[in-house]
């Protein structure tokens, strides 16, 4: 099973709270935030938000200030961090098997007769994870990526049914027309 680890998946949360502005209607963003204060926000164990924040921080996802107002705040815009950018800093190198890590150690590298597949699929698995923005995760609502159905000449003749599955870039085309 492909699957993100939990403080992976706890760093994209901790991020989302803070590409959310803390105080909207003051127009203000992206100040700085204790580690209590979010980890009250989300839930999420204090000592959990101070280790991924200790690990972004390393990685340059987020800034850290010392002293009695200190705190983190994101490095770069929401826009600009993708959740491929997250979990590298917190997992390293996305990798779905041995042989598409920079340092593999399978002793069937170069023969086996899968390995350029499997690196097509580690492509594709980064790709689509560096399609997706912190700004797109701090949506409230996020536009769900939906399947359209629509009717062809042809499908309709046989009462068929010819299915579109929306991507990423047909939301994005969505919000400027909406903006």
């Amino acid at each position: 099973m492909l699957r993100i680890t939990k403080l992976s998946d706890y760093a994209i949360v901790v991020l989302t709270d803070l590409a959310l502005p803390p105080d909207p209607s003051a127009g203000t963003t992206f100040s700085i935030q204790a580690a209590s204060d979010i980890a009250r926000r989300t839930s999420i164990p204090q000592p959990t938000v101070s280790k991924v924040l200790k690990r972004l921080a390393r990685t340059g996802v987020v800034l850290s200030e010392r002293g009695k107002k200190g705190g983190y705040r994101l490095a770069r815009l929401p826009r600009e961090i993708s959740l491929v950018d997250i979990i590298d800093a917190v997992e390293g190198q996305i990798a779905v098997t041995e042989c598409t890590t920079d340092t593999t150690s399978c002793e069937l590298e170069g023969n086996c007769a899968v390995e350029a597949n499997w690196v097509r699929i580690n492509d594709v698995v980064r790709r689509a994870l560096a399609g997706v923005s912190l700004a797109e995760m701090a949506r409230p609502m996020a536009p769900a990526f939906v399947s359209l159905t629509r009717l062809s000449a042809r499908a309709a003749a046989r009462g068929e049914a010819c299915t579109d599955v929306s991507t990423a870039g047909a939301i994005e085309n969505q919000e400027e027309t909406t903006t």
